[in-house]
């Protein structure tokens, strides 16, 4: 709604509180400006460029210094999911979609300044997807991907981009929606799922490759424990991230470990060798 000056008013978008002062001023999203800003901006104009309308388009810097990017119109799913958003046709909408931005992404080179982002406190904690293939956006959680018309259909909060492998990117994804997660910890309606099944749907829709399906559960067992440990480290350094580990994280991830240890073999099986 514009104001009585005709300059649209600011709504305020709220999240899951590690960037505040996020509003909308009509079709747009301004965000506090940072050190890595400059870089995501650089990386979503590629997209677009390439063709991928999936992500938020950079508009550059308000007279505030912020950053403004396109509004990305949908709905977001907070956790726990509700049913509508745990269907196999969602995974298969995701996969297709992560698959259309990893070929966009495919061959850009990020400037030679380039600044990525990491969680309060982690810096000194290797990551496991060292072999960059490209640039990608690493944090599927339900709050960065938007439906429409029942499935996803655009990422935002491109925060934690950066060099990455389509195999980490695809964990990633599969680790929030297949759930890679001990059923304790999963929303009621995939308490039951069969994720062996729910994994080789998505490799299915994405077009995984012989090579991918063998690497991805040794990088899950990995990516799974580095999010534990930087979990702890974020909520030594952070309150926001100290709330979400005493609020769960903390429990959860253990489990997480655990569960993926023992059923990695299963998944890894149903990818190599049974149909989804």
């Amino acid at each position: 709604m514009p104001s009585d000056q005709g300059v649209p008013d600011e709504e305020p978008l709220v999240g899951d509180g590690v960037t505040p002062n996020i509003t909308r001023v009509g079709d747009t999203v301004r965000r506090p400006f940072r050190p890595f800003t400059a870089t995501i901006q650089a990386y979503l104009s590629h997209l677009h460029r390439a063709g991928f309308s999936g992500a938020p388009e950079p508009l550059g810097i308000d007279e505030r210094g912020r950053e403004v990017l396109s509004f990305v119109s949908g709905d977001v799913p907070r956790e726990p999911l509700p049913p509508e958003a745990t269907g196999e046709n969602v995974l298969a909408a995701l996969a297709r979609l992560i698959r259309r931005l990893h070929d966009a992404a495919q061959g850009w080179t990020p400037p030679r300044d380039a600044v990525w982002a990491t969680l309060p406190g982690t810096q000194d904690i290797p990551f496991v997807d060292t072999e960059a293939e490209l640039v990608s956006h690493r944090d599927y959680c339900p709050g960065n991907v938007v439906f429409r018309g029942g499935l996803p259909a655009a990422l935002i909060d491109f925060d934690l981009a950066r060099p990455t492998t389509r195999i980490y990117d695809i964990a990633n994804a599969l680790y929030w929606w297949a759930p890679l997660l001990h059923p304790e910890d999963r929303t009621p309606a995939l308490v039951e799922a069969d994720i062996p099944h729910r994994a080789a749907i998505f490799a299915e829709a994405y077009g995984m490759s012989a090579q991918q399906r063998r690497a991805l559960v040794p990088l899950a067992i990995r990516m799974i424990h580095r999010f534990h440990l930087t979990s702890r480290a974020a909520a030594e350094a952070d309150p926001v991230f100290r709330r979400f580990w005493s609020e769960g994280v903390k429990d959860r991830m253990p489990r997480a470990e655990a569960w993926i240890a023992q059923e990695g073999p299963a998944i890894a099986a149903r990818l190599t060798h049974g149909p989804p």
